[in-house]
């Protein structure tokens, strides 16, 4: 059995950011790691020993690590504000390596938009996204993969199967800078806008 500590997700564990576990686990490949939930990018101010949730984080994180590795290969997450990418390069620092696949679905970018953005040498897919929409469907869309092809597999060698798909995506799109991204964002919706009280 594969131990968080050994992989290249022991550090958020240990900081207390990955939460909301769907799965959290070895998945089926000898060695490897998974986890499906969200990783706090941002945490409120503690009062005593009281627990507040973050003031945002990627959500619906899917991503392997390989024991002994010291990087994240492949991620795919959710982010209500293509501004926080930067601070998903600061917290993931050191997680992430130049040659690895890591796809952000954003809230207030154009819908008809995919960007490539490199902040450091770490390089970005960035993708819109609504905020209904599921990051695991958007994902097996983008990389072809076929329901059928997961019914028989447990949750981490869904996980498996869908992350080495999507090392093989083809994702040339433009290449922006950070700086220009910012400009070209729209407005961050509310979140609680339209809900019952």
């Amino acid at each position: 059995m594969t131990a968080i500590e050994n992989t290249a997700l022991g550090r958020l564990d240990k900081e207390g950011r990955l939460l909301n576990a769907i799965f959290k686990g070895g998945t089926t490949k000898p060695g490897r790691f998974g986890f499906r939930g969200d990783i706090a990018l941002k945490f409120q101010t503690q009062v005593a020993d009281e627990k507040r949730p973050p003031d945002y984080s990627i959500e619906q994180v899917l991503m392997v690590a390989q024991e002994g590795e010291r990087s994240i290969p492949v991620l795919a997450g959710y982010l209500h504000c293509f501004a926080f990418l930067a601070d998903v390069a600061n917290v993931l620092d050191g997680a992430l390596c130049p040659g690895g696949s890591y796809f952000m679905f954003c809230n207030n970018i154009d819908l008809l938009a995919k960007y490539r953005t490199k902040l450091g040498d770490i390089t970005f897919h960035v993708l819109p996204c609504d905020e209904s929409t599921v990051i695991w469907k958007e994902m097996m869309d983008l990389v072809g993969v076929n329901k059928n092809g997961l019914k028989k597999l447990d949750a981490g060698g869904r996980l498996d199967y869908l992350l080495d798909a999507a090392r093989n995506v083809d994702a040339s799109y433009d290449e922006i800078s950070y700086e220009d991204g910012l400009k070209r964002m729209g407005p961050v919706k509310n979140r609680n806008e339209n809900r019952p009280v």
